[in-house]
């Protein structure tokens, strides 16, 4: 037997407690006024994705604020930057175009929510105003909005997310010896160094000063 009691029904969830009206009517279709204002804000936004058979996947989106452009009341493009080349989300889009944002301004606790149906394009006339350091995008998500409202500041308050003397980043191994403890095992750690290096200077956009030392 398992140690915990599963939860199977709504009536066992809603036993813990109902939204309020205003919590519940807060939800809209369109994007306003001051939906555009946060996205223009927002330098980070969180891309999650289900493939039809149920298998999901959350990725993070990152670039200067201005980088997701409002196309109209009820759509919206993030351009897609040099990566890995998984790309699990967009394997999923292909299968089910259900996608649920979160877009993120750092130092503010409150989030955007928007959820809606993505499909990947290539060429929007804003890819030439997107060029970072000399990279211009040729892939976007467009999503179209089904839903957009704004998420309280429990979660990053609570974690204090926003507060430098809470911050442990060498709490974990940094990416070199992650990769040398998982799939680069034997490997010298020099060398594993310089590659990571070199994707920095490829895919990310690195300057010198960015760049972790060798570990």
């Amino acid at each position: 037997m398992e140690p915990f009691t599963p939860i199977t029904s709504v009536e066992q969830l809603e036993a813990y407690g109902v939204p309020t009206p205003m919590v519940r009517d807060k939800v809209i279709d369109t994007l306003e006024d001051v939906h555009r204002l946060w996205i223009a804000a927002t330098s980070l936004v969180f891309v999650a994705t289900s493939s039809a058979d149920g298998r999901c996947d959350v990725s993070p989106k990152g670039d200067p604020p201005g980088f997701v452009r409002v196309l109209s009341p009820t759509r919206l493009a993030i351009p897609e930057r040099p990566g890995n080349r998984r790309m699990d989300g967009f394997h999923n889009i292909l299968e089910n175009p259900h996608v649920g944002l979160v877009l993120v301004i750092p130092g503010r606790g409150d989030t955007l929510r928007i959820n809606g149906r993505a499909q990947l394009v290539t060429d929007l006339p804003d890819f030439d105003d997107l060029v970072v350091k000399g990279h211009r995008p040729s892939l976007a998500l467009l999503v179209d909005v089904e839903e957009a409202f704004f998420h309280c500041p429990k979660a990053f308050r609570r974690s204090r997310t926003w507060t430098p003397d809470t911050w442990q980043p060498t709490a974990a191994p940094p990416p070199a010896e992650i990769a040398l403890s998982l799939w680069r095992k034997g490997q010298p750690p020099a060398e594993v160094h310089r590659i990571y290096t070199a994707l920095a200077h490829e895919n990310l956009y690195a300057t010198d000063g960015e760049i972790p030392e060798p570990t």
